[in-house]
């Protein structure tokens, strides 16, 4: 298998993980709480159950049909970094999480028009691990373009 045939097998393999371990937490914590209901877990970690109709901690609220297209422009994004040098180094997993993340809280846009919200943490607004995949993604894909030039 050639080097990037194996990067694109990778970052679709971590998409595809992110977005089933995202969608069965999701299912899990809609099915236990109800919204609004708090559960401590440890120590400043608990979990809240809210839904969100903006992009991330609530911000443009509503935004509906944008929301969506900005997720799937943002994914292209992703997609043209990943197909131009698909061998940088870490670029697979950075690309396989953010794609995961954000077709995972996609999903959750289209299907119910909000997303699920769930990691409670003091006073910062509830998050989820699709949001959780996306950040480690945006660090990684500035490590690797800030590291090598490219393979």
């Amino acid at each position: 298998m050639s080097p990037a045939r194996r990067a694109w097998c990778l970052a679709a393999g971590v998409c595809a993980l992110v977005v089933a371990a995202d969608q069965i937490v999701k299912a899990v914590v809609e099915a236990q709480l109800v919204v609004g209901q708090h559960v401590d877990v440890v120590g400043p970690l608990g979990l809240t159950l809210s839904h969100n109709a903006g992009v991330a901690f609530g911000l443009a609220g509503g935004g509906g049909d944008a929301l969506i297209l900005v997720t799937i422009v943002a994914l292209a994004v992703v997609g043209v970094l990943f197909a131009r040098q698909p061998t940088r180094p870490g670029l697979w997993l950075a690309a396989g999480l953010l794609a995961g993340g954000a077709l995972g809280n996609l999903v959750d846009r289209v299907r119910a028009g909000a997303v699920t919200d769930y990691i409670d943490i003091g006073s910062w607004p509830n998050f989820n691990l699709a949001d959780v995949a996306i950040t480690v993604g945006v660090v990684l894909l500035a490590i690797s373009f800030l590291g090598e030039t490219s393979d």
